[in-house]
């Protein structure tokens, strides 16, 4: 058993497991926070039970996500101690002003909104709900803002053989954070318009509450839609961002063994060959990478081959191309779940415009929408697989390789242990989630509010005697 690899797989499952759930909690809080714009703003009931109802499904989710995401921190320190040791320093105090000051933010104001419906103003309430989606949205520019330091060190200085920061400022300006908030952010949009949506399809194919799902499904497409077009600008300025400051990772991502034809054009399938450095059966669009990389019609790309060998003169001997299939294919996932929203999000707003949402030729386009459902999620975790797949031999670039990363005490049968044990907790949590998410959706908004009115009207649910 190989201790690197069982080390990468645990950290792998479970950060993907955990980040199903953050972009849903950061997406379906703004769509809450709209709807009850529309109701403070109209003063329409219809809107305050669609943030009600909504709202249910995100403190769901927002549950289960602070639980699966316990784990990664304490992973740091356990299957991850000399990386730990070098940058801590460094993931100190981003990771402490996450957890004190917006994660703080955002259990405050949940639950001044959970438990403020008729006993604040409308406005102050309202005030809550778009606090905690700020508060949401700081949380993941400060995990970012960490993370970013992986990607391009910026900020620190070697003292005693660790990385310390000594200018914050150049941390939380770090370019690579700069295009990669508004990338992660939009599609966490588009994971909660997409949910929103595909429920919403759910019930409209079954003509259950037709008129608030209608509405539910109006917003959740708008959303979509240009939250899947916004994620498209920002991970465009990514992509040219990667050109500058990890070739390699842009070189591997496009299969790129020699350097690019100029203008270079950008491969939509090939058969690599990673042995012998080639690849067969190209499939390519002439231009279209010298565009994705210079916004211009000509301009070459490095490739792996090239940057091999200035790496080693500069970092010495060693490889440092990443696996090249998994950083390949998992970037054209990503692409092709991105098209499929954008099409699926057009044609949806194009039918809430002629107001066709609830006519019988529809039923294919809500059978589209129900399994669209997943489209954000391949997208985020093939995103951020060639992410950080692409960055490999490096845990922190240029600086610490995932190899002198690890924990020397921990065994391979140790971590093995470990991952079936996360595992085995995280399916117990997803069937949890599961279950509470069918259970609401099945009673639906008005079912549901009948038996909130009967709990509240308990005299012993006054004196805070039920949950």
């Amino acid at each position: 058993m190989d201790m690197i690899f069982l080390s990468r797989l645990q950290f792998a499952s479970t950060t993907i497991f955990h980040f199903l759930f953050v972009p849903i909690s950061i997406g379906l809080v703004f769509i809450i926070a709209i709807m009850e714009s529309f109701y403070v703003k109209t003063g329409n009931e219809e809107y305050k039970k669609m943030a009600k109802f909504w709202g249910k499904l995100f403190l769901i989710n927002f549950v289960i996500g602070i639980v699966t995401g316990i784990l990664q921190e304490f992973q740091f320190g356990m299957n991850w101690s000399n990386y730990s040791r070098f940058v801590g320093d460094v993931f100190g105090a981003p990771l402490a002003i996450e957890a004190l000051l917006a994660f703080f933010m955002e259990s405050t104001f949940i639950g001044l909104w959970i438990f403020g419906w008729d006993r604040l103003s409308k406005k102050v309430h309202l005030a809550c709900i778009w606090l905690t989606a700020f508060g949401t949205t700081i949380s993941a520019f400060w995990i970012l803002a960490a993370n970013s330091f992986m990607q391009r060190p910026v900020g620190f200085e070697i003292n005693n053989g660790r990385a310390e920061m000594n200018d914050f400022f150049a941390l939380i300006t770090n370019g690579q954070v700069l295009v990669e908030f508004p990338h992660t952010v939009f599609g966490a949009l588009a994971t909660g318009a997409f949910l929103v949506c595909g429920i919403s399809a759910i019930k409209l194919l079954g003509k259950k509450d037709v008129d608030f799902f209608k509405k539910s499904f109006q917003i959740g497409i708008t959303v979509a839609l240009s939250a899947t077009f916004l994620t498209l600008v920002a991970g465009h300025a990514q992509a040219q961002f990667l050109v500058e400051t990890q070739p390699m990772k842009m070189a591997a991502s496009e299969g790129l063994w020699d350097e690019s034809e100029d203008p270079a054009p950008w491969t939509v399938f090939a058969n690599i060959d990673v042995e012998n450095k080639q690849n067969s059966g190209e499939v390519k669009i002439p231009y279209l990478l010298s565009i994705l990389s210079y916004n211009t019609l000509d301009g070459s790309v490095k490739g792996m081959n090239d940057l091999q060998a200035e790496y080693v003169q500069k970092y010495g001997d060693g490889n440092y191309i990443p696996p090249v299939k998994t950083t390949f294919w998992s970037f054209r996932i990503m692409v092709a779940a991105g098209v499929a929203m954008i099409l699926l999000g057009i044609y949806g707003v194009f039918l809430a415009w002629k107001k066709k949402l609830v006519a019988k030729p529809n039923k294919w386009f809500y059978r589209f929408m129900i399994a669209g459902i997943s489209l954000p999620f391949i997208a985020n975790t093939s995103g951020w697989i060639m992410t950080e797949i692409g960055r490999q031999p490096w845990t922190v670039f240029g600086l610490m390789t995932t190899e002198d990363s690890i924990s020397p005490s921990v065994s391979a049968g140790q971590v093995l242990f470990s991952i079936i044990a996360f595992c085995t907790i995280y399916a117990i949590l997803g069937a949890i989630m599961v279950y509470l998410y069918v259970k609401v959706i099945k009673k639906g908004p008005y079912l549901m509010e009948k038996e909130d009115t009967k709990v509240t009207n308990d005299p012993f649910a006054k004196e805070g005697f039920h949950a």
